[in-house]
């Protein structure tokens, strides 16, 4: 199990480049992670949704996706409360305090899962939550030295040195934690190093003196990492602002419950287009080619702050300017006449405005799609792969013009009567390259592109693994396994 000093050491990118690292030895090797938070999530085969750091760790297993993988999921809806899905399917919304409560009912349905996925594997690499230093919630605790406990499995402490301190957030950690939790630790990992390794040498035998840990290994910062998606909304905080130039501008704006974001990693991928993250305090750029609505965990909340932010006036204009607006999922909700919750789906029943571009109305309730699906762009043909996860129905007038067209013959999304304006519940079209290579030619005529999106995420998972290969040891941790 691997555990970290804190949130963004970089646990789900280890475990994502060991998993491929111990896959392309030879061994068959499944991710699990007891409980994630993270409004980024997947579809899996058995028809239930896992984080998206979980689904990345199984495609570099080469493993199918389960709801066993990651058993329970907390979807954030607001600043003290989430819905609370369990073996991938929604159980109910809590309060912080309200899951601080239910949390120890749920280690039984955790060890389950844990149970069949090591069943079906040479060996498992567990990733934590937060951190074990948080020992006020120990009492309580299925994600982190809980966990470890309740399986006997034992731990690797991650520590990010990039943030510094790195010395002090190990040893700190080991100190706070109690002597029975101690017990599982046996080793640890200084991750995101930058510069001449050989000047932390001593900062090495420093921790290890201190802890009685074994040394795993220093490992470089990976730059290879941007390619690969991002789980956590915080990795929208530290993107690098680069110059949009002549490239073409989508602006996205930052909603507080932004969710599946990483639809936008294969246009990140495309050298000649500039995804502008717009935060709240700040306008719409004037010159951007697209506004793209992305998915949100809390579509009326969301909306709410978009009109709270002006960013609907920015839309309105920006579209009266000829510009492109695209709305997925949420954002596609958002996009019509009316959104309506009767049922208190995402909080209090409400009904709001939405901005009326798309000539359709929504309302949340029935059961929630989760299915992966094969489509075409209803325009040109072109092939996609993607997947559901929504709940609520779309009806009106534009949806005679659908978008997409799933499996075959069922049509989802819309697009307005002057085609500027388009819409789906559809994720993960933009990984599709002839779909995403034909969608931006019909914003610049004459783009070109030599990107192979699903093949950069595979070359960037083997270059994880050999990264790690080559400063870690393998070989010793391996071994810690039993």
């Amino acid at each position: 199990m691997f555990q970290g000093t804190g949130s963004d050491v970089g646990k789900s990118l280890l475990v994502a480049g060991l998993c491929r690292a111990y896959t392309n030895r030879g061994l068959r090797v499944q991710p699990f992670k007891p409980q994630n938070m993270s409004n980024n999530a997947a579809v899996t085969a058995d028809g239930g949704e896992i984080g998206r750091a979980q689904a990345l760790q199984a495609r570099a297993s080469k493993m199918p996706l389960s709801v066993h993988m990651n058993p329970v999921l907390l979807k954030p809806q607001s600043e003290v409360g989430a819905q609370v899905v369990v073996h991938g399917k929604i159980v109910g919304n809590a309060k912080a305090r309200e899951y601080y409560e239910l949390k120890p009912t749920l280690l039984s349905k955790v060890l389950e899962s844990f149970q069949r996925v090591r069943a079906d594997a040479d060996l498992v690499l567990v990733e934590g939550a937060g951190s074990p230093a948080e020992v006020n919630l120990r009492p309580a605790d299925i994600a982190n030295m809980g966990f470890a406990e309740a399986a006997d499995v034992p731990v690797v402490l991650i520590g990010d040195i990039d943030r510094g301190g790195v010395i002090a957030q190990i040893v700190g950690t080991h100190v706070v934690i109690s002597e029975e939790d101690r017990r599982h630790l046996k080793g640890f990992i200084v991750n995101k190093f930058r510069g001449d390794p050989s000047l932390f040498d001593e900062g090495m035998e420093i921790i290890t003196s201190h802890t009685r840990m074994v040394s795993l290994g220093l490992v470089p910062y990976f730059s290879g990492a941007h390619v690969l998606p991002k789980e956590d909304a915080m990795a929208l905080d530290n993107r690098i602002a680069t110059e949009a130039g002549d490239k073409i501008i989508i602006a996205v704006p930052r909603l507080p419950r932004i969710s599946n974001f990483d639809d936008l990693d294969p246009l990140l991928a495309e050298s000649d287009v500039h995804v502008e993250i717009v935060e709240p305090g700040h306008p719409l750029p004037a010159n951007a080619d697209v506004v793209l609505l992305p998915g949100s965990k809390a579509t009326l909340a969301d909306l709410g702050v978009l009109k709270s932010e002006g960013w609907d006036i920015d839309i309105f204009a920006h579209h009266r300017r000829g510009g492109l607006v695209v709305g997925l999922c949420g954002g596609y909700q958002m996009l019509g006449h009316t959104l309506s919750d009767p049922d208190g789906i995402e909080g209090a029943p409400s009904t709001a405005s939405g901005l009326g571009l798309l000539d359709v109305e929504t309302v949340m309730g029935g059961e929630k799609s989760l299915v992966e699906v094969a489509a075409k762009e209803h325009l040109t043909q072109c092939a996609i792969k993607g997947y559901e996860m929504h709940v609520g129905r779309t009806q009106g007038p534009d949806t005679k013009n659908p978008w997409m067209i799933l499996d075959g013959d069922r049509p989802d999304g819309a697009v307005s009567t002057d085609g500027r304006v388009m819409a789906c519940y559809l994720h993960g079209i933009f990984a599709s390259d002839e779909f995403r290579h034909a969608f931006l030619n019909r914003i610049r005529e004459g783009r070109t592109s030599d990107i192979e999106y699903e093949q950069k995420i595979e070359a960037a998972l083997d270059g994880l693994a050999q990264h790690l290969e080559t400063h870690l040891d393998l070989d010793a941790l391996l071994q810690m396994a039993r």
